[in-house]
């Protein structure tokens, strides 16, 4: 039995769908991720998963729980780091501990080998108020917290916006070490990058999944032929895509482009011919390997891409 089971979920707001159809499993001891921009739904399917929100139609369970009928004893088996700071500021690092511990009947004790590689480095701030900690330190305080009751299931939403690079990979690094106490973990990011280090993942757009595998698997899945385009005149570059004939779609990659070709006679030349009839110079023109990012974006443009998307 999976940890986590959804069956065609959806969520209507009026007429707005925030959630449509969504259906996947989680199992004990897995990192699955939700990966999509701000307003595909993630936060919604949280909400439902944590028994703070009813689902329109379609049916959830947490360890053979229903989401509805079940809410009270489901609600002592997760654990729940949302995706603002929901702590008490004025208390100390260890008062909150203390409190969460306490809330769920458990005691710190018990339970602190869960959290002791994050403790470790949140004991010299122990009588910190929580409020003056730093964002990183901030969220590793709440997954303490969402910890010490001893969860069998995991849901982290956004954990790592607005923290630093090392904080994120420090947060990651702790989700290894949880996932290996069978902790099933629902954790989700607008951060691409991330992806990578999830067992599976979900990409979401517009409260829909358009599809759930593997990164790697995902990765491999990618139709096009990708070139990495370097130009000191990027906005000039972009204009001047859009007079290209050739079937491709394109985007600025931080000082890059990236652009993926679907023409299986085009010939790299006859590209780069084109740019130079257009004034355009440019300094490498590369084949890459894409990365989730990429595979995201050549999914949502399937119109250019033209293959259908794979039902999860």
């Amino acid at each position: 039995m999976p940890a986590i089971n959804i069956e065609k979920i959806s969520k209507r707001y009026g007429k707005a769908n925030a959630l449509s159809q969504i259906s996947f499993e989680v199992h004990e001891g897995e990192v699955f991720g939700l990966i999509g921009p701000d307003g595909s739904g993630k936060t919604t399917l949280f909400n439902i998963l944590a028994t703070l929100q009813l689902p329109t139609s379609g049916k959830a369970t947490l360890l053979g729980y229903d989401v509805i009928a079940d809410y009270k004893k489901i609600r002592k088996e997760i654990g729940y780091l949302p995706g603002v700071f929901s702590l008490y500021p004025d208390l100390s690092v260890y008062e909150n501990l203390r409190f969460f511990a306490t809330m769920y009947g458990s005691n710190i004790k018990e339970n602190m080998h869960l959290i002791t590689p994050i403790w470790k480095q949140l004991s010299p701030f122990k009588d910190r108020q929580a409020g003056r900690l730093s964002g990183g330190m901030k969220q590793k305080l709440a997954l303490c917290c969402a910890l010490i009751h001893k969860p069998r299931i995991l849901f982290l939403d956004e954990p790592t916006t607005g923290v630093d690079p090392v904080s994120r990979r420090e947060f990651w690094n702790l989700l290894n070490d949880i996932k290996k106490q069978g902790i099933a973990v629902l954790v989700s990011t607008p951060y691409m990058d991330e992806a990578t280090r999830c067992d599976r993942i979900a990409l979401m757009k517009e409260g829909k999944i358009i599809t759930l595998n593997t990164p790697a698997q995902i990765i491999e899945n990618y139709k096009g032929k990708l070139y990495s385009l370097k130009t000191k005149a990027i906005f000039d570059l972009l204009d001047c895509m859009q007079n290209c004939q050739f079937r491709c779609i394109y985007y600025p990659y931080g000082e890059f482009m990236h652009i993926s070709f679907y023409d299986e006679e085009l010939k790299l030349q006859q590209f780069a011919e084109f740019l130079k009839a257009k004034g355009q110079v440019f300094y490498e023109l590369t084949q890459i390997l894409p990365t989730v990012e990429d595979c995201f974006i050549e999914l949502v443009r399937g119109d250019v891409v033209d293959y259908k998307i794979d039902k999860p």
